[in-house]
Parts: structure tokens; C-alpha cells; sequence
């Protein structure tokens, strides 16, 4: 054989070699690779006749392309299906093609121009994205559910990287704290919110969050006026194949719990002490009373009768009086606020009428000021207020003095009633003066009363949300400033 016949020979093996490599390559690739001729189907790998919905590359062939593509995108085939016959490529495109069962796919098509039998024709490379555009949805969905969860969430929420600096923080971060981010961007968040006290809890507990580990802790924290919240803190470690890349940090803010919880210890304590006392307060003028009416009927007993009787009026006046503090307090702990205009002139003299059997009530010299627009509040609750005191004036006026006065000067305005209210008294010891709103606390000895008065007056305040605050200077008076809100009616428009 001549050598150019064996060279001739030997291109053609190895295009053929090439070809079946080229053709091998082909129909295994994940990909649908297929030629169009004249719109038709006429060639497909077995890949793409998967894809298709066929089991071969027969069931494909002999169709057309708007066999499979969506009707949204069949205007947009035919346009890249002319350019590529023009000889132009079409770039990746992505559409939706339906399979021959039906099935709507998610598909990335490109097309270049090809020859077939001598005539222009189309490869089409086609590729399903189909899981590829789910996930990408998913992770938006998901990506959508957190940014709205951080920013609507009324909780505070802070995320930090993994040295404890802010890298973002939500509305109710700010919010809470009274920090904007651009205030915390790229800085230490424990040198913000943590008191000075508790330094070392906040290094520590970023410490234990970059263990992977996730912390709950019930702790104090500061805004940015320095004033301290009861907050239960949540420290989410976020990780990264493997590592601590930053934290997520939640706040909750239980003051307004934690507050609550105080005052019920508080008011167990006193019930405690209201049981305890009520009983002994109750037992005690009773137990003078069986032992005075023992006494009058001894044998032999020739005492006058009458003496034992005032002595019992008394005992009772006392349990009487015990009585109506034990009731009025428990009014005033279940009866909810009524508003109504209250006449102080006419609620203060009233008081005086009611008190006037109390002994030196009647030498009591009075010194009243009323000025300002109408008041509107609790009546019930305002005369307690007003009872108790005047009453505790009357008790505790200095025998000493030739004149005992009672002043009272109320100013009101649209916004709240100030009362101060001024006796020239014994006045209470410098070391009494913080105890004395306390339950069942006498400060005198010469007190023969409940212990409930002031306790009552500051209870009805707090109920009216008012304020009080005391003065006094022991042997020569007392004088205690009340502020309630007015709570006036809006005119109607």
C-alpha cells in the first residue's frame, strides 16, 4: 500500500476515534444535548430524552421544540431560534419546558448555530435548574421569614461577630436601650448595656457562647439613660462549617414581671403580718372586755357598774375603730377607680364632722386654701386620704401647745391636684421617718390606733397613681405634700 493511502487511512481511523469519543462524551453528560433541523428534533442524548420525560432518545425525535417549551416562552424560542440559524449564538436563557408527562421544569437553554445534512440548523444545550431554582426560592423564603422575624420582633435582638462586636441590631434593640445602630456598628456590645458590676458575667458569657453553647440567664442590663432593666438574655452561637462565626443575642424585657413579683412578696409579707396582727388586735380589746365583765360579777364585787362600762366603751371604740381600718383597706385594695368631680370643701369639712368625737378635736384651729380649676378622681378613695390624716393630726397634736392647727392648701390644675397638708404636732423621730407607711408601724406611744392610717394613704396614692412625700421635725410637726393627677374629662369635639 502506497503511504498516502496509509496516511489518508490512518486520519480517517482517528476521526472516526475521535468522533465516538466526541459522541461518547456526549451522551453521558448530565446535560440535554440535542440538534434541531427545520424546528424538529433530530438529535438527542439520552440524558436530555430523560430529561424530556422520554425513556429514549426515540420518543423525543421527530418532535418539535414548542413540543416542550412553555406557552409564557414561546415567542422568546422562536426569536433565539431564528438569530441561531442566522449564525448568531444565543446566550444561557433561562425558561420553563413541559415534559412529555406534563411536568413543568426549570431549564437554562443556550443555542448555537449548526449544520445538519448541509442545512442550517441549531445544538441546543439545555440544562435542568429546576432543584437549583427551588433552593434558590427556599433560601429567599427563608432568608425573607428571618429579616422580617428581626425586624417586627418586639424582643431586642443583636447580632454580633465572633470577637462581640455589632454587626447589625433590629428596631427592638434600639428601642429597648435607646441605642441606634450607627451608634453600636463595629463596636463592643458589653461596653454599652452591661453595669460596671456585672462586667465579667457579660466576658463570660460571650465566652461560653463561642463554645458552641447555648445560654439562658436571667440578669441585669442598662439603657443608654443608664436606667437598669430586668432582662432574660438568650446567647445563639451561629455556625459555619464547624466554627463560631458570631452570635445572635436576645433580650427580653421582664421588668414589669420582676416588679411584680417584688410587690407580691411584699404583700405576702404583709398578709403574714395582717393575719398575725389583725388576730392579736382583734383578741386584745375582747379579752378586756370578758375580764372586766368577770370582774363586775364576782361575789362580793361593790364597785360602780358605771365605771366598768366606760372603760368597755372604750375597748370597743378601739375594736371599732380597728374594724374600719381593716375594712377600708380591704376596700381599697378591691374597689376599682371611679372618677367623679370632687367638692374638697365640702369632703374636708365632712371629714372634721366625722372626726369631731375624737377627743381635742374640737380645740383643732383650721387653716384651709382651696384654688384652681375643677379635680376629678376617686372620692371614696380621697376622703381616706383626708380621714386618716386629719385623724392622725387630731391623735398626735402636742399637748404642750396652747393652739394645735391643721392647714391644708390645695392648688389644682388641668394636670393634677397638690395637696399639703401641715400639723404642728409631735412630729416623728428622724429614725421613724422611713417606717412610717409601713403596715400596722405606730410611731408613737402615744398611739392607740390600727397602724393601717398612713399605710392606707399611701396605698390609696399609689391606687390614684399619685405621690406623697413627708416631713417632719420631731416635737414640732409634720407636714406631708400629696400630687394626684386630674383626671378631668376631654371635652368632647
Amino acid at each position: 500500500m502506497a503511504p498516502a493511502s496509509l496516511t489518508r487511512q490512518r486520519l480517517h481511523e482517528d476521526i472516526s476515534e475521535n468522533e465516538q469519543r466526541y459522541r461518547d462524551l456526549v451522551e453521558h453528560l448530565p446535560l440535554c444535548i440535542a440538534v434541531l433541523s427545520e424546528g424538529k428534533v433530530v438529535f438527542i442524548n439520552e440524558s436530555g430524552a430523560r430529561m424530556m420525560g422520554g425513556q429514549k432518545p426515540e420518543d423525543i425525535i421527530g418532535l418539535t421544540v414548542l413540543d416542550f417549551v412553555h406557552e409564557d416562552y414561546k415567542e422568546a424560542v422562536i426569536k433565539r431560534t431564528k438569530q441561531v440559524l442566522k449564525g448568531f449564538a444565543a446566550p444561557p436563557l433561562e425558561e420553563k419546558f413541559v415534559r412529555l408527562d406534563g411536568k413543568v421544569i426549570d431549564v437554562e437553554v443556550s443555542s448555537y448555530p449548526f449544520t445538519y445534512q448541509n442545512k442550517p440548523a441549531a445544538q441546543v444545550i439545555v440544562k435542568d435548574i429546576t432543584e437549583q431554582k427551588e433552593s434558590r426560592v427556599a433560601a429567599r423564603k427563608s432568608e425573607t421569614l428571618f429579616t422580617q422575624l428581626f425586624h417586627v420582633s418586639p424582643m431586642a435582638i443583636v447580632m454580633l461577630d465572633s470577637d462581640g462586636n455589632v454587626e447589625q441590631v433590629n428596631p427592638g434593640f434600639e428601642k429597648m436601650f435607646g441605642y441606634s445602630f450607627a451608634e453600636l456598628k463595629g463596636k463592643g456590645l458589653n461596653q454599652f448595656i452591661v453595669p460596671d458590676v456585672l462586667e465579667s458575667e457579660g466576658n463570660d458569657l460571650n465566652s461560653l457562647i463561642s463554645t458552641q453553647q447555648v445560654v439562658r440567664i436571667e440578669t441585669k442590663r442598662k439603657r443608654k439613660d443608664d436606667s437598669v432593666l430586668s432582662v432574660i438574655v438568650y446567647g445563639l452561637p451561629v455556625h459555619f462549617e464547624d466554627k463560631t462565626i458570631g452570635i445572635f443575642g436576645i433580650y427580653v424585657d421582664i421588668t414589669e414581671q420582676k416588679k411584680i413579683e417584688e410587690e407580691l412578696k411584699v404583700r405576702n409579707i404583709e398578709l403574714d403580718n395582717f393575719v398575725y396582727k389583725v388576730s392579736h388586735d382583734l383578741r386584745a380589746p375582747l379579752s378586756s372586755v370578758l375580764g372586766l365583765v368577770n370582774l363586775a360579777q364576782m361575789p362580793g364585787n361593790n364597785d360602780n357598774p358605771a365605771e366598768y362600762l366606760n372603760v368597755i366603751g372604750v375597748k370597743v371604740g378601739q375594736l371599732d375603730h380597728f374594724i374600719t381600718d381593716v375594712l377600708s383597706h380591704s376596700k381599697n385594695l378591691k374597689l376599682d377607680v371611679r372618677i367623679e368631680k370632687i367638692n374638697f370643701r365640702s369632703m374636708i369639712d365632712q371629714t372634721f364632722t366625722d372626726l369631731n368625737y375624737l377627743k381635742g378635736a374640737d380645740e383643732i384651729i383650721r387653716g384651709i386654701t382651696i384654688e384652681g380649676v375643677p379635680f376629678f378622681s376617686d372620692s371614696w378613695r380621697v376622703a381616706e386620704i383626708f380621714r386618716n390624716l386629719i385623724s392622725n393630726a387630731i391623735k398626735y397634736r402636742n399637748f404642750h401647745r396652747q393652739d394645735s392647727e391643721i392647714i391644708i392648701r390645695v392648688s389644682i390644675t388641668e394636670d393634677e391636684a397638690s395637696i399639703m397638708f401641715s400639723d404642728n404636732g409631735i412630729g416623728i423621730e428622724p429614725a421613724n421617718l422611713d417606717k412610717i407607711f409601713n403596715m400596722f408601724y405606730r410611731a408613737s406611744v402615744q398611739s392607740d390606733g390600727s397602724g393601717l392610717g398612713l399605710y392606707i394613704v399611701k396605698n390609696a396614692i399609689e391606687k390614684l397613681n399619685g405621690q406623697i412625700n413627708v416631713n417632719s421635725k420631731y416635737t414640732e410637726g409634720t407636714t406631708f405634700i400629696i400630687n394626684l393627677p386630674n383626671r378631668m374629662p376631654v371635652a368632647a369635639e
